[in-house]
Formats: structure tokens, C-alpha cells, sequence
């Protein structure tokens, strides 16, 4: 018979569990604390300040069409190698460090969300979404329609 609350808590949780789950702890705190999607005007600022790298993961035409957001790096993920070859250009644009805290924009948020699960899932620990892109998406207008600067497309970081 479970005689009180820690009776029961016993009984539900073994005690060698214990440890492993204090250790979680500050894991999931973090996690939920992580905030996963910026703003373009806050993309532009932490990019500005370095506390990001803003990378532009658009198409070669598309930056043609619209310039790229100013200090942001040109990295498409239309690479002729695939996936595997963003993947790398990635790597080499962070010089191997996956902690280094990026930000993806495309032109409407679509592609930055595929791309941000892609580089986490091959980890990078530091993926944020410039969720409404260049061009805007639901009621947040873009970096474009926000007036932010734009630089004319360097050559695509491949």
C-alpha cells in the first residue's frame, strides 16, 4: 500500500533513474528556452553586431532579382552537388563550427524551416529562421517591404 507521496514516487521511479533525469534538466530548460526563428529586423541587427551569420540560402537568380540582405553571406541551397554539397559549404562558411550561431533566410521562410531541420539533423546546434524571408509571409512584410539594405549579390560561396 503507498502510504504518501514520495511512496509512490519511489515506486514509480527507480532510483538509479534519478540521477539521469536531474541531468536532463537543464537540457530540456534549454530547449524550451531556445528561441528557433528572428525577425528581419532582428536578423539584420545580430548579424550587424556579429553575434549571428546571416546566410542567404536563396537561389543565384533570386539574388539577382533582389540583392541579398546587407552582410549576409550568399550560400544557396540549390548547390549542383545537392544537399550534401550546401552541407559542406555550410561547414566551410562557419570553418567547422556547428555551435557557430547562423540565421537562414530565403524569400518567404519555406525553404529557411527545410534547411534549418537539415543543418540541426546534421548538427549544427545553433540554426535560427529568418521566418518571413525577403519577401515577407503572413502578416510580417520582409526584409524588403521593411526597408532593410540589401548589397548586390556577391558570387554564391561555393
Amino acid at each position: 500500500m503507498i502510504q504518501t507521496r514520495r511512496d509512490f514516487i519511489r515506486r514509480l521511479i527507480p532510483v538509479t533513474a534519478i540521477p539521469a533525469l536531474i541531468g536532463l534538466a537543464p537540457a530540456l530548460a534549454l530547449a524550451a528556452s531556445k528561441k528557433e526563428t528572428l525577425s528581419a529586423p532582428d536578423a539584420y541587427t545580430a548579424n550587424k553586431d556579429g553575434s549571428v551569420m546571416l546566410i542567404d540560402i536563396r537561389s543565384p537568380s533570386e539574388w539577382a532579382d533582389t540583392g541579398v540582405p546587407e552582410g549576409a553571406r550568399a550560400i544557396t541551397m540549390h548547390d549542383e552537388n545537392g544537399p550534401a554539397g550546401f552541407l559542406e559549404n555550410i561547414r566551410k562558411a562557419v570553418n567547422g563550427d556547428q555551435s557557430t550561431p547562423i540565421a537562414l533566410i530565403c524569400a518567404r521562410g519555406v525553404r529557411t524551416r527545410w534547411a534549418q531541420r537539415f543543418l540541426t539533423a546534421n548538427g549544427f546546434t545553433n540554426v535560427l529562421d529568418v521566418s518571413e524571408g525577403m519577401l515577407g509571409r503572413g502578416s510580417n512584410p520582409g526584409w524588403l517591404k521593411r526597408d532593410l539594405p540589401v548589397s548586390k549579390p556577391p558570387a554564391a560561396d561555393q
